[in-house]
């Protein structure tokens, strides 16, 4: 019987669902990552920056890796398929597959480089999303999901988190100031 209730977190509503329900979750953890680190000394802009980037990393990126971990109808019965030839499969995807591909990793494009000076650079990001999709693909495959392992899952995800480290690289990750260093930043 418990079980039937919580089948909903097991379909790509229930995970939406979840996920604008955890939005003030997530506002509360940015408050309150940014509060401590103010508290330890940190200038107020940058742990702010920090916090937001924290979280909106792992806001932004684990529903929807959620939903492609989330199993077809015929997942355990029938054997894992494979796709290895770049662009074969996306003449077949509908718009939302293409879109949601996009945004898989679109959250750690967007926010990492302006959190970790490592990742500011594009080809960081596309290796980093890149590895990140084919670890994914690898686990549904393994994993016997009844979905397709595609490289061009892999390509879409990386793209998308391209395109938004694209679209945040004028906050890119800068160093930040030391205390007394007497220059005054502006984020």
């Amino acid at each position: 019987m418990i079980e039937a209730g919580w089948h909903w977190l097991g379909t790509f509503t229930g995970v939406a669902l979840l996920t604008v329900a955890a939005l003030p979750v997530a506002a509360l953890a940015v408050c309150a990552l940014a509060a401590r680190r103010t508290g330890t000394g940190t200038a107020p802009a940058w742990a702010w920056r920090r916090s937001l980037t924290e979280v909106g990393i792992v806001y932004g990126t684990v529903p929807w890796v959620w939903m492609t971990m989330l199993p077809g109808r015929r997942a355990g019965e029938v054997p894992g398929r494979v796709s290895l030839v770049p662009l074969l499969d996306l003449p077949t995807m509908s718009t939302a597959q293409v879109v949601g591909n996009l945004l898989v990793f679109a959250a750690l494009g967007l926010f990492g480089p302006v959190r970790f000076a490592a990742l500011a650079s594009s080809p960081r990001i596309l290796v980093l999303a890149a590895s990140c999709s084919v670890v994914v693909e690898t686990a549904q495959y393994v994993l016997a999901l009844d979905r397709v392992s595609s490289v061009d899952d892999v390509l879409l995800n990386a793209a998308g988190a391209g395109l938004a480290a694209l679209a945040s690289r004028r906050w890119w990750r800068q160093p930040e100031p030391s205390a007394g260093s007497g220059y005054l930043v502006i984020s």
